[in-house]
């Protein structure tokens, strides 16, 4: 589902400004042919996506390519003083293809399938895609049915979705400059590109915002008037009345929910799909009297990831889990919760797939405790009887790098037997395999020199 949104929110990004934008250029001109729109529509979409997926990345074709589409938006504005059909037909295949190049560089896009070959994740993923660009139509459609109603809107709304496309270009064209030593970097100018070249996320709520004040003008400045004017007294006026203000009532009910649509998309991919899937709770254990973990075999055999913790001597937290590979017989895999490749930020289960929280990747879950690729780090020495599995210190050590996380523990002085907290302590020493903390730099000193008489002491 989360990539689903993703899709479906980076076509709202990427299209819907320049769908509204076209709404509002044809708004001015003669209704245009259907099939010469498609035909144009179906070419710009297709031609900009291969556009960008294939474009060079050297700074001086990135600073080409934006210059040109802020060229182009320029023009754009100024050929809406002339109402021919043909220049909305030119721009209805420009814009787009501008478009749909940004899309195609949008670094995710591969991940519309992780295979070769069709399966659910592709036809959900396509069919977000496809949902998108519906929506992103009918918003344009439904804006030139407002605006040839509410032309003094016009002009406005032009301006207001312009700068919503230049702002980022803007941005984009500093960066670039400035990347090549043309324009000199300033703090200024840094900080204007990061806030403008990262204001994406805000396309959707300003068009949302765009469809519905023109949706409130509409109902005020159209279908309440049209609403009234069915009182007429005369047949066919009255009919006439009726269809007209049933039309307008439809415009504005659909441009009401098209709104609402882009923006609760937006919204849920903000607050919900985005977010990371958070890590069920671990369960913490200790070693027991002969230096090892137990853990029942019948509390881990049923398939499902069971997370668990260990905290060394000195604060860190080891995580680790242990999964049953396999359905049908008793296969345990007894892992870090953690990856060479991504960190520690670990694994989740979702229905039958685990899934690394860092790159969400789906991991073959028979192959859970074998090495390499986004694969949880393996415990190496672990041991099962019919009833236990046990785990070494020694065995937990080994992951400690893996790990970040430390738990705040009091711990004393071996000194001088004062308490202190881990956290909190500037001087530690390890020896023989624990970790000692100190409150004083002499008190580290003194044990850093003779060990064995402070451990002795402690014993």
């Amino acid at each position: 589902m989360s990539m689903m949104s993703y899709f479906l929110v980076s076509v709202l990004q990427s299209f819907l400004p320049t769908a509204l934008l076209l709404g509002l250029n044809w708004s001015l001109r003669k209704t245009p042919h259907v099939r010469p729109l498609i035909w144009l529509t179906l070419l710009g979409f297709f031609a900009g996506t291969a556009t960008g997926i294939n474009l060079p990345t050297s700074q001086q074709w990135v600073l080409f390519c934006t210059a040109l589409q802020l060229t182009l938006i320029l023009l754009f504005l100024l050929s809406q003083l002339v109402s021919l059909s043909k220049v909305g037909y030119f721009w209805q295949l420009v814009l787009l293809f501008v478009a749909a190049l940004r899309w195609g560089q949008t670094p995710n896009l591969s991940a519309i399938t992780a295979t070769n070959v069709i399966n659910t994740d592709l036809l959900l993923n396509i069919s977000a895609v496809v949902a998108g660009l519906i929506l992103v139509a009918f918003s344009g459609t439904l804006m030139t049915f407002c605006m040839r109603q509410l032309r003094y809107l016009r002009w406005p709304l032009l301006i207001i979705l312009s700068l919503l496309l230049l702002a980022p270009l803007s941005g984009e064209l500093m960066l670039v400059l400035m990347k090549l030593q043309v324009v000199e970097l300033t703090k200024s100018l840094l900080s204007y590109v990061a806030k403008v070249t990262n204001i994406n996320s805000l396309n959707s709520y300003v068009c949302a915002a765009v469809l519905l004040f023109s949706g409130v003008i509409y109902l005020i400045k159209v279908v309440l008037p049209r609403s009234i004017a069915r009182a007429e007294p005369r047949p066919i006026e009255h009919r006439k009345a009726v269809v007209h203000y049933q039309n307008s009532r439809r415009i504005f009910v659909i441009t009401l929910l098209l709104a609402l649509l882009t923006a609760g998309a937006q919204l849920y991919w903000d607050k919900v799909a985005s977010q990371p899937p958070r890590l069920s709770e671990a369960l913490p254990v200790t070693l027991a009297s002969d230096g090892l973990v137990h853990i029942p075999v019948e509390q881990v055999k049923d398939g499902k990831l069971h997370r668990f913790v260990w905290v060394a001597e000195d604060g860190k937290a080891v995580r680790f889990f242990v999964i049953n590979r396999y359905p049908d017989k008793l296969r345990l895999g007894v892992v870090f919760d953690a990856c060479l490749l991504c960190g520690d930020q670990g694994y989740v289960m979702e229905g039958n797939q685990v899934i690394c929280v860092a790159c969400d990747v789906r991991i073959f879950i028979p192959s859970i405790g074998k090495p390499g690729g986004c694969n949880p780090v393996p415990i190496d020495e672990w041991d099962m009887t019919d009833t236990e599995l046990t785990i070494s210190k020694k065995s937990l050590e080994s992951g400690l790098n893996y790990f970040s996380t430390i738990v705040t523990l009091e711990v004393t002085d071996p000194v001088d037997g004062s308490k202190l907290t881990n956290t909190k302590a500037e001087h530690r020493y390890t020896f023989a395999g624990k970790t000692y903390f100190f409150s004083t730099a002499a008190n580290y000193e003194a044990f850093r020199d003779n060990p064995e008489k402070f451990v002795k002491e402690e014993q």
